[in-house]
């Protein structure tokens, strides 16, 4: 295997005042996840689409300063929120804050109220992919034009599985790839990514990872997940509770593989 099994948990900030945010950061830090996520959005995914919500890269600032030993980013930032140096440059200084533990996850964007209440243009797939896929470039142009420059070279997460377009992205761009879908889903558009990546010169089998998201006990799914491929297993959790005990069992089963 090329890189080790992670367990993420991603705190959706949706639902809970800010208090409860903390604690689940504390919690989950204290429970040994290796990566901390949230997610880019202006309004809840689910329950009261009206619901209390929290803006996400204000927040990673914060995480920076509470933890000291997890990775941190959004799963996934929306590239259309944000002209990419800007976005470079939030993301360098979080990883300066944070002593080099930023992931920059990031994606097309899908959700469409939040372009609409917040006066982005929403387009299409399709240009919102070419959009992303202009991005790069000048977020990594930004990243070696500065000063300071990133601590390290911070490790990009793109989330999508557009079989055309985004894992050619991917396939350029990535350190981790996130998959949406079963197991099924990750196998073969993992087969793709690497035909993308023989394509562009990189031997996308093994310089990047495999994430997904797990809503399941490993007893279950973990066996099929790793076998094909993925080692960055994430599990969800909304507010105003943020419920770990899934995290908890995921953790348990990532150290007892040894």
């Amino acid at each position: 295997m090329t890189h080790p099994i992670r367990i993420g948990v991603q705190l959706q900030p949706q639902h809970a005042d800010y208090p409860q945010i903390r604690d689940a950061v504390r919690r989950a830090e204290d429970l040994g996840v290796d990566v901390i996520f949230n997610w880019d959005h202006f309004f809840p995914l689910s329950g009261d689409p009206d619901g209390k919500h929290f803006e996400c890269w204000t927040m990673l600032g914060a995480w920076a300063e509470q933890t000291s030993r997890v990775q941190i980013g959004a799963l996934v930032t929306c590239n259309s929120y944000r002209n990419p140096e800007l976005l470079a440059d939030m993301a360098r200084t979080v990883d300066h804050i944070s002593g080099g533990r930023l992931i920059l996850g990031i994606g097309a964007g899908w959700f469409e109220k939040d372009y609409d209440q917040f006066g982005y243009e929403f387009g299409t797939a399709g240009s919102r992919i070419a959009d992303l896929a202009q991005a790069m470039p000048r977020i990594k142009a930004r990243w070696a034009a500065s000063n300071p420059a990133p601590t390290r070279d911070i490790p990009v997460l793109i989330g999508g599985g557009g079989e055309r377009k985004t894992l050619r992205v991917v396939a350029e761009h990535a350190d981790v790839w996130h998959s949406f879908g079963d197991v099924d889903t990750l196998r073969r558009k993992s087969a793709i990514l690497d035909e993308h990546g023989a394509a562009v010169g990189r031997d996308t089998a093994s310089a990047v990872e495999r994430s997904v998201a797990v809503e399941a006990p490993p007893h279950e799914v973990a066996d099929a997940l790793v076998a094909a491929g993925a080692t960055l297993l994430t599990v969800g959790a909304s507010g105003p509770d943020y419920d770990l005990s899934l995290a908890a069992q995921w953790v348990a089963w990532r150290d007892a593989q040894g």
